[in-house]
């Protein structure tokens, strides 16, 4: 769909580009407290087994440097920090304070404190100089950003020499004949249980909107390159209901 000039999607609506950050942040602080738990439901609890495929398929070291962007619950720093080591170090990036908050509380109430950093940030302009970390993690957290292409380059800006980028993201399922049911779920039965759980249908019908917006596998993919990534490719999870983009700084 083409927009008109200084505006962008807000899942299917259009609004003017500096309204949305404003409008994705009422979403997540509206959903903060019961994140985890929505997840959960809408999943069925696959989206645990995603993020530790995720991470446990990273360029990653014990004493590595990694920077968890729209860390949120903590849930990817956690397992990011089990494969660091007390050596390395995570720093858990959210531009939404209530996110943030809440990940810090659970890591901390969990007995993670050494090597967890946590920084409120927008990951269109990196608050980190050059070269800072081994690998760049996003789950979850790309398609809700404004300018996604600056925030490609902010994450290759970051990156030292030979590190790596790693993109979780819902992406276009592959199999037409499950795409009906993924509809069905995504617009009738996932707002429901925003109501249900959350008391919010609105929010949950905006995530739903914001996966149908983002762009597919191989849009995503030249954009990695268009941002200077090198190496780029993606895996597909189940049947590309989400995908595993990665790239390298060389």
């Amino acid at each position: 769909m083409t927009q008109k000039p200084g505006t962008t999607d807000f899942g299917y609506r259009e609004v003017p580009v500096n309204d949305k950050q404003k409008l994705v942040g009422e979403v997540f602080s509206s959903v903060a407290g019961r994140y985890d738990l929505m997840n959960d439901v809408m999943s069925m609890g696959i989206h645990r087994i995603w993020k530790r495929y995720f991470v446990a398929t990273a360029q990653l070291r014990r004493g590595d440097r990694v920077l968890d962007l729209a860390g949120g619950t903590g849930d990817v720093a956690a397992l990011l920090h089990d494969k660091v080591g007390a050596e390395g170090e995570v720093v858990l990036g959210d531009i939404n304070a209530g996110m943030l908050t809440v990940g810090r509380d659970r890591l901390t109430d969990r007995g993670l404190v050494r090597g967890l950093q946590y920084v409120q940030c927008n990951a269109q302009a990196l608050p980190f100089p050059d070269d800072s970390f081994d690998l760049v993690t996003i789950a979850f957290g790309l398609r809700n950003v404004t300018d996604k292409d600056a925030a490609l380059r902010e994450m290759l800006r970051v990156l030292k020499v030979g590190g790596q980028a790693r993109v979780l993201e819902f992406s276009r399922v592959k199999a037409e004949w499950f795409r009906p049911l993924y509809d069905f779920h995504s617009f009738k039965v996932l707002p429901g249980m925003g109501r249900l759980f959350a008391g919010d249908a609105d929010s949950y019908r905006y995530l739903a909107e914001s996966i149908r917006r983002h762009p597919d596998q191989e849009t995503l993919q030249a954009m990695m390159q268009s941002a200077g990534f090198e190496r780029c490719g993606f895996h597909n999870l189940n049947a590309g209901i989400v995908a595993i983009h990665t790239g390298y700084r060389i």
